[in-house]
């Protein structure tokens, strides 16, 4: 009605409707207004682990199978699937470390206390920074603006790993659509505050170009990664407590 919002990312519009018993369908309930920002996924591992980049570990994880361990936050998240289609790819099983949270599982990686973990970049980086961590790779596309200097999971060698933490906006199904436009609108006039870019962009936040905020791009985008991670989600058994 232009006064219910939604604001959401991958984990509540994507992962949720397949791990958990959800009473509506996030395509057809909801109006996509806007997509927003984009955060990317970094595996990281403790400092003292054998293996430097990405090849070695592939090949410690395999002769070594079921010993390493890994954190993730929630079942269904993006860092339990960061995990599960880096497990898919390498082909080795990791044995999962549930945290509450993307900063008590960094500590733990920085403690020794577990082996892995494939979180937010803007958690993870000052960590890197000091060299606390090791970086492997990031898992998307393409490089992250804010660390250059690490490669993405393909340039290593480990295809299918591509997981980005995306945001964006939705209204009820419904919706005028003169309403949609003036909220739209009002998005886009957010984005040109310079002081607000900056302000996302030091978070980690990386915004997509004007082509891919449209109603229609975020409603593409979201059909395609439904179609993508579900059917992981489903084979890996991942189901709400």
């Amino acid at each position: 009605d232009g006064y219910t919002l939604s604001l959401g990312n991958w984990t509540t519009h994507v992962g949720a409707g397949a791990v958990y018993p959800v009473n509506y369908d996030a395509l057809s309930d909801l109006e996509p207004l806007a997509r927003l920002t984009d955060t990317s996924l970094l595996l990281v591992g403790r400092i003292n682990l054998p293996a430097k980049n990405v090849k070695e570990l592939a090949a410690w994880l395999k002769d070594n199978p079921g010993k390493a361990s890994a954190a993730t936050i929630g079942v269904g998240s993006p860092a339990h699937l960061c995990t599960i289609a880096f497990e898919n790819t390498v082909g080795t099983k990791l044995s999962i470390v549930p945290y509450r949270g993307g900063a008590p599982a960094v500590q733990d990686v920085v403690a020794g206390q577990v082996d892995l973990f494939c979180g937010e970049t803007s958690v993870i980086l000052p960590h890197v920074r000091s060299g606390a961590v090791i970086p492997f790779a990031v898992a998307s596309k393409s490089r992250w603006f804010a660390a250059p200097e690490i490669m993405t999971m393909a340039e290593a060698g480990v295809e299918n790993v591509d997981l980005t933490i995306w945001h964006g906006i939705w209204v009820p199904s419904g919706t005028p659509k003169g309403v949609i436009s003036r909220l739209h609108t009002a998005v886009e006039e957010g984005f040109a505050d310079q002081a607000f870019r900056q302000r996302l962009t030091e978070q980690g936040h990386q915004i997509p170009p004007p082509d891919q905020r449209t109603p229609e791009a975020l409603r593409a985008h979201h059909a395609t990664e439904i179609g993508k991670w579900w059917p992981i989600i489903k084979a890996a058994g991942l189901k709400s407590p």
